[in-house]
């Protein structure tokens, strides 16, 4: 009990040092990690922009957000419930967790992602 409070303390700590870090300062300007994919084909991958992306979500920007990488925008009410289902209480045998982990569900989102990349390269979004 008191390793999965530590974990989730240390995880609360990580994600709101990031968060700040992400709020405080432009990825644009300033000199974070520059995605590897692009810098060595020219080509994007499906989470180019995602740091200019949360950036603009911490100042309410969503259009920028949306700008920078749609997917994640639309990703995150996603990701939100899956990580309450994983954390829940009992998470293998709740409903949500059950629906969320789905194995259709989970292969559909993997060929959005994939269409997100296609498609990005593509009309160069």
């Amino acid at each position: 009990m008191w390793r999965k409070v530590a974990i989730i303390g240390l995880l609360s700590v990580a994600l709101a040092t990031a968060l700040v870090v992400y709020f405080l300062f432009d990825p644009s300007t300033s000199p974070f990690p520059r995605c590897p994919f692009l810098m060595l084909t020219g080509w994007l991958c499906p989470g180019c922009g995602s740091q200019r992306a949360i950036h603009a979500l911490l100042h309410l920007d969503f259009a920028s957000a949306w700008r920078y990488n749609a997917l994640l925008v639309l990703s995150i009410p996603y990701v939100l419930l899956l990580v309450v289902a994983e954390w829940g209480g009992a998470r293998r045998e709740s409903q949500l967790y059950c629906a969320l982990n789905r194995e259709w569900l989970i292969w559909c989102y993997f060929a959005l992602v994939i269409a997100w990349w296609v498609a990005r390269n593509i009309f160069g979004w």
